[in-house]
C-alpha cells in the first residue's frame, strides 16, 4: 500500500474502530483529493471496505459510499454472507445507501455485482424476502399480488423466463419507472427487469429454486407437527382407556369375596 491512510484504516478496522477508519480514508481524500481516494480503494481489501461500507448511517453522508466505485463495490458486497445475516437487512441497506446514491447509475451497480463470483446470489439474497412481488412483478409489472397488469406492456403469463431479452423490455418506460421509485427492493426489482433482464432471468430462477426449499421444509414441518399431534393423542387415550386386571383374578369373584 502507496497511502499510510489506507494502513491504517485497515489496521483500525482490524481492531474494530470502523469510525476510525472511514475517518482515516476521509482524510485522505481531503488532503489528496476524491481521484486519490478512489485510486486508494483499488488497494483496500475488499472484506475490510465491506466493514466500512455496511456501517452506513442513513443520517449522514459517508464519503467512502459516495465514491467507491461500482467494481470495488461489487468486490465487497459479495463478501456480505459470510456475516451470516439471515434477514439481509444490512446487505439491502448497503446496497440501497450506495447504488442509489445521488449522480449513481444504479444498474451499472448491479450490473457489475452480477459480474463477481457469489454476485447473483447476494442479488437474490437482496430480493428473497419479497420473492413473491418479484414473481408478480415479472408476470404482471406490479407488485400488487390483488392487481393483474396490463397485458401490451407484459409479456406471456409463463415460466420460460429465456425470453426475456433486451429488445421485449423497451417498452417500459420512464413513467413506470416513477411509479416505483423507492431507492429499494422495487427500484431495484424494476432495473433488473427492464434494464439488465438476463442478470433478472438468473436471480429470479435462484429466488424460484429457494421459494421450492422454502416450501418443503414448512411441508416437513407440518406433516413432523401432524405426528406429534397423532401420537399425542394416542397417548392421551390410552391413559384415559380403563386398565385390564392383570392379575390373574376374577372381578366378580373379588367382589363377591368382599
Amino acid at each position: 500500500m502507496n497511502y499510510p491512510a489506507l494502513i491504517e484504516a485497515q489496521s483500525l478496522v482490524q481492531v474494530g474502530d470502523i469510525a476510525g477508519a472511514e475517518h482515516a480514508l476521509a482524510t485522505l481524500a481531503e488532503t489528496q483529493g476524491d481521484q486519490a481516494l478512489v485510486a486508494a480503494l483499488d488497494e483496500f481489501p475488499a472484506k475490510d471496505l465491506l466493514a466500512i461500507i455496511r456501517e452506513y448511517d442513513s443520517s449522514k453522508e459517508s464519503l467512502v459510499n459516495l465514491l467507491v466505485t461500482p467494481e470495488q463495490f461489487a468486490q465487497a458486497v459479495v463478501l456480505e454472507k459470510r456475516y451470516k445475516d439471515l434477514t439481509h437487512e444490512q446487505l439491502r441497506g448497503m446496497i440501497n445507501s450506495v447504488i442509489f446514491r445521488e449522480g449513481a447509475d444504479a444498474a451499472e451497480f448491479l450490473y457489475e455485482i452480477a459480474e463477481v463470483e457469489g454476485g447473483y446470489d447476494s442479488l437474490a439474497d437482496y430480493l428473497q424476502e419479497r420473492t413473491q412481488m418479484v414473481e408478480h412483478f415479472y408476470r404482471y409489472a406490479t407488485f400488487d399480488l390483488y392487481e393483474y397488469g396490463d397485458e401490451n406492456k407484459t409479456q406471456a403469463i409463463d415460466d420460460d423466463l429465456l425470453s426475456l431479452t433486451r429488445d421485449t423490455e423497451t417498452r417500459a418506460s420512464a413513467t413506470d419507472r416513477a411509479n416505483v421509485e423507492d431507492h429499494d427492493w422495487m427500484e431495484v426489482t424494476y432495473i433488473l427487469r427492464y434494464e439488465l433482464p438476463e442478470i433478472f432471468r438468473e436471480v429470479l430462477m435462484k429466488l424460484r429454486a429457494r421459494y421450492q426449499v422454502y416450501l418443503r421444509n414448512l411441508q416437513n414441518d407440518e406433516f413432523a407437527e401432524g405426528l406429534v399431534a397423532d401420537a399425542t393423542e394416542e397417548d392421551e387415550d390410552d391413559v384415559g382407556a380403563p386398565k385390564k386386571n392383570t392379575d390373574g383374578g376374577d372381578d366378580d369373584d373379588e367382589e363377591s369375596a368382599l
